[in-house]
Parts: C-alpha cells; sequence; structure tokens
C-alpha cells in the first residue's frame, strides 16, 4: 500500500478541490458574485417578462432549446460511460500497449481498474445531473404553460407564480451546471491515467479555468451591474 501513496494523494487532492470549488462557487458569499449567480437572476427578469406577455410562443421556443441541450449532454454522458466501461473491459490490452511505450506507464490491473471505476463513477453522477436537469426544464416549461394572463400580472397569485417558477429554473440550471462540472473535472481526473503528478497538474487546470470562466471572464463581466450601468449611459450619449 505504502507505494501507492503518490496516487492515495494525487485523488484525495482531485476530490478535495471538486468538492471546495462546489461548495464555495454554490454555498459561499464569494459564489453569488459568480457568473451563474448573475444569470440566475435574469432567470427571475425572464419570467416577470414572460408574466407580462400575452403571447408566449417566443419563450416557449427557448425553453425547448434549453431542454434539447440538455438532452444532448445527458446522452453525451452515456456514450462516456459506454466508453469507460469498454476501458473497463480491456484492462490487459491497455496495460500491454502502455508497457511498449517508451517511457513505462503501465499500472498494476488492480490500479488501472480503479482508476476506470472513478472515470464510471464521474459519468454516472454527470448523466444523473443531466437528466435531472431535463426533467426539471420540462416541470418549468409546465409553469410557464400554467402562468396567469398578463391582466393579472399583479395579483397575489401571479406573484406567487413567479416564484415558483424562478426557483425551479434556477434549480434546473444548478443541476444542469453541476453536471458540466462532472465533465469538466472528468478531463482533469484523465491525468491520473497517465501520472499521478499529471493528475495534480491537470485538477488544478481544470479549476483555474472553471473559475476564471466564473470569476474573470468577459461574460462575467458583461452580466455586472456597473457594467450595465455604463453601457445605458454610453446609449443615452449616444441618443443625444
Amino acid at each position: 500500500m505504502h507505494g501507492y501513496w503518490v496516487d492515495i494523494t494525487a485523488v484525495g487532492f482531485f476530490i478535495i478541490e471538486w468538492l471546495t470549488y462546489a461548495l464555495t462557487l454554490e454555498h459561499s458569499a464569494y459564489g453569488r458574485n459568480s457568473l451563474s449567480a448573475r444569470m440566475n437572476r435574469y432567470r427571475e427578469v425572464w419570467v416577470r417578462r414572460l408574466l407580462d406577455r400575452e403571447t408566449r410562443m417566443v419563450d416557449m421556443q427557448i425553453m425547448a432549446s434549453l431542454q434539447n441541450g440538455t438532452a444532448f449532454f445527458a446522452s453525451t454522458s452515456l456514450f462516456a460511460l459506454g466508453g469507460a466501461l469498454a476501458l473497463l473491459h480491456a484492462t490487459s490490452d491497455a496495460i500491454t500497449i502502455l508497457s511498449k511505450l517508451p517511457i513505462d506507464l503501465s499500472p498494476s490491473p488492480a490500479l488501472w481498474e480503479l482508476k476506470c471505476v472513478g472515470l464510471v463513477l464521474i459519468c454516472v453522477y454527470a448523466f444523473f445531473k443531466f437528466a435531472w436537469a431535463y426533467r426539471l426544464f420540462n416541470y418549468v416549461a409546465i409553469l410557464f404553460g400554467g402562468m396567469p394572463p398578463s391582466s393579472q400580472r399583479d395579483t397575489a397569485e401571479a406573484e406567487a407564480h413567479v416564484i415558483r417558477t424562478s426557483r425551479v429554473f434556477e434549480s434546473a440550471g444548478r443541476h444542469f451546471n453541476r453536471g458540466q462540472r462532472a465533465f469538466f473535472f472528468a478531463l482533469g481526473y484523465l491525468g491520473w491515467f497517465v501520472s499521478p503528478w499529471v493528475l495534480f497538474v491537470s485538477t488544478a487546470a481544470v479549476v483555474i479555468v472553471t473559475w476564471r470562466r466564473q470569476f474573470a471572464s468577459s461574460a462575467w463581466a458583461a452580466m455586472a451591474p456597473e457594467a450595465l450601468a455604463v453601457d445605458d449611459e454610453a446609449r443615452s450619449r449616444a441618443l443625444i
């Protein structure tokens, strides 16, 4: 067992980084300033503006595109799961190929199978997240259909329906993001098939890239409230 301490440490680092990133993004004050959190505000804006419209066909078409995208990722995760299971089944062939490389990267059969099982679990997790997100988007579509008419937008029932729909909508987006996060970390996990040292580097790279997209990307900057205020001021000057 002592010979595998590097592998154990690398996998522990991978799990801790994934959990820390997810908890920080979803359950901390810092995460409330992320791109996903900013987009959640616009989900509620969309639902409220939907309430003002009498004709809502365009909104349903947008919702259908969201459902189709989620279904695509769910099916992709099944293909990835099949590939991981095939990799597990071909343990002896994989070790034979790796042993013939200039640098010997062949692990023991037990370690190789353990790596494959970990990849299978990540793919299963991603599928469940995408499948549940797809179901939640279906629920949101039903709630869109049950939206009160625009003539009743100032009623307590309409306000309750907006809040209810927004919460389910946010939940759908949150589970979709978790599925995508699993895909990103699965790419980092592939580094373990090369070396535990590569797993350290690939995990860190995934965290840096995903963090940058959530907190330092151009999309994040564009969604900032102060950026919107500057854009509105610029448009006002242009009209003068």
